[in-house]
């Protein structure tokens, strides 16, 4: 008997450092990690010690014999993983944790983090659980809430993946960790006051933003962004006002990442089963009056090329509730995709063969469908006053003297009518205070975590993790990895001088914060609104029932000046 892998999976790695025999991959100092869909487990090498279930924060890791209908292709999925892996690979010797003596005349550490999502929670993780040093953590959020992506990105549906924030509250729960909820960065405090109160400030801040399209009728009523959908359907109070106009037959979705299949799969899923969810209860209301039956997501380049990853794409392909469609003309690979993938990624095959079994079924009469498109670029959203339809370039895949694929335009053009469009094309970062963000990646400009100036110099004790510092890219469980990094930066420069130590005591700091923002919430707080949103759940058999209204968040949470 082995163990299975399956679609929850965020990454986190917690697996890997406790596997005796080092039968799960890839770990994070290995090739890969980074940009992987999940982690595997070799079939042939797992002694079945049960060691990876005990620490798996989202319950993602299962016996084969317990594996179910919906999860049995996994099986398959985590051997393939191996299938191109030679015994060298297969054992790769798991890298060494580098032990640090413990430096007695080394003072205490105060690190600032901002942000309280998966990259915020992971380096204050990292932070105080070190035991070289004692290190103090304050964690700054502009919400009442924490957890940010886990609370406000990650699909309503997907309640597996939102399990890791347990990780977190353990973490907001240690000793020397204190919250400030409901404070804005350059408004109630500021960059500079940051740094006086602390010896390092990490800006794990996320990248909320949303690339865009720049065709005209991009600004016409009707078309947004995934992000400000996402954030809609999730309960973001800044969003709750959102309109999304609901009453046309299709809706096209732009790009093919996990977003784009989220968006699209909400859009046509039961209102019902949304209901058993946490997704807003105005979003759920809305979606139970939508007169949309056909969503498109539409991808530039090949299937072989679409950026979902393979346990997003089943868990589409095994919904009762809605059809999915694939143009067979368009899942037929072109000779370089061929070469790229089958033979060469095991992983990429088996996606493939999803894509192709779902070619080849039948319509369901009467059924919601979600229709998976290629090779398509947008040219322009046609409409008057608001979207009536989008006009799409068709392309093909050639291959450049350097041995990549590269997009062209066939001259091919087509009109589709929709009466909604959703850009999902990507993230960028959003300024915060003095750290500009990169025009091209959308990032705050760094060396390995550390923030550097105009002139490539490393800013003095201001470093960052997660989307902000990397871009939008990994999973959940990816940022760990990150902000691991990151910290040891900050240890570094910590043990090499170069810090700067605060000048402002903790209780000073909580004094400012409290005249600036008399409304700013502790991690009591949080527990609170936690309490009263699950119990308010349990009234509707649903996990939980977001609070979108400040304040009313501020009325249910306990306040530490109250």
């Amino acid at each position: 008997m082995a163990h299975v892998v399956t679609q929850p999976c965020c990454n986190d790695a917690a697996c890997v450092s406790v596997c005796p025999v080092n039968c799960i991959h890839p770990a994070p100092h290995e090739p890969g990690y980074g940009t992987a869909e999940m982690l595997y487990i070799d079939p042939v090498s797992c002694i079945d010690c049960g060691a990876c279930v005990e620490v798996c924060p989202v319950s993602a890791i299962v016996a084969d014999i317990d594996l179910t209908d919906e999860t049995a292709p996994y099986e398959e999925i985590n051997a393939a993983f191996y299938s191109n892996r030679n015994s060298e690979d297969a054992n790769v010797v798991r890298a060494q944790t580098k032990k640090v003596d413990s430096d007695e005349k080394l003072r205490p550490l105060k690190v600032a983090i901002v942000g309280s999502g998966p990259a915020a929670c992971y380096t204050a993780e990292e932070l105080l659980l070190r035991r070289d040093l004692a290190v103090e953590v304050n964690m700054f959020e502009q919400l009442p809430t924490p957890w940010g992506l886990v609370r406000y990105g990650v699909a309503p549906d997907h309640q597996g993946t939102k399990a890791v924030a347990g990780l977190f509250q353990r973490t907001a729960g240690r000793r020397g960790m204190e919250m400030f909820l409901n404070v804005t960065v350059g408004k109630h405090v500021t960059h500079e006051e940051l740094l006086e109160s602390h010896d390092a400030v990490v800006y794990a801040i996320g990248a909320s933003g949303s690339r865009r399209l720049d065709i005209p009728g991009e600004e016409l009523p009707g078309s947004h962004s995934a992000t400000e959908f996402v954030a809609w359907y999730n309960g973001h109070p800044d969003f709750a006002d959102s309109v999304f106009d609901l009453s046309a037959d299709r809706a096209v979705v732009i790009g093919n990442g996990n977003v784009a299949l989220d968006v699209a799969r909400l859009l046509v899923s039961e209102p019902q089963a949304l209901a058993k969810t946490d997704m807003a209860t105005h979003a759920v209301d809305r979606l139970a009056g939508s007169n949309i039956k056909e969503v498109v997501v539409m991808g530039r380049r090949g299937p072989a090329q679409a950026a979902y990853t393979t346990p997003e794409l089943l868990a589409l392909s095994q919904s009762s509730s809605f059809d999915v469609h694939v143009d067979m003309d368009e899942s037929e690979l072109d000779a370089y995709s061929r070469a790229a993938t089958e033979g060469n990624d095991p992983i990429a095959t088996v996606k493939l063969g999803i894509l192709r079994k779902l070619a080849s079924s039948a319509p369901s009469p009467g059924k919601k469908r979600i229709v998976l498109r290629y090779l398509a670029s947008p040219l322009e959203v046609l409409g008057d006053d608001h979207v009536e339809g989008l006009r799409i370039a068709h392309n093909e895949l050639v291959s450049t003297q350097d041995g990549r694929s590269q997009v062209r335009p066939t001259g091919v053009e087509e009109d589709i009518e929709c009466g909604l469009v959703l850009r999902s094309i990507g993230y960028r970062g959003v300024p915060t205070g003095p750290l500009p963000i990169e025009p091209v990646s959308g990032t705050i400009a760094n060396h390995g975590g550390r923030v550097t100036s105009e002139s490539g110099a490393c800013l003095t004790g201001v470093y960052v993790a997660g989307w902000i510092k990397r871009g939008p890219t990994g999973v959940i469980g990816t940022n760990k990895k990150c902000a691991k990094d990151t910290v040891e930066k900050i240890i570094e420069d910590h043990r090499a001088g170069r810090l700067n130590a605060p000048v402002r005591v903790q209780e000073n700091l909580r004094q400012l914060i409290s005249e600036r923002q008399p409304d700013y919430l502790n991690f009591a707080g949080a527990k609170s609104i936690d309490a009263h949103e699950r119990s308010l759940g349990r009234e509707r058999g649903a996990p939980r029932i977001k609070l979108i209204d400040l304040n009313e968040m501020l009325r249910v949470a306990e306040r530490p000046n109250v």
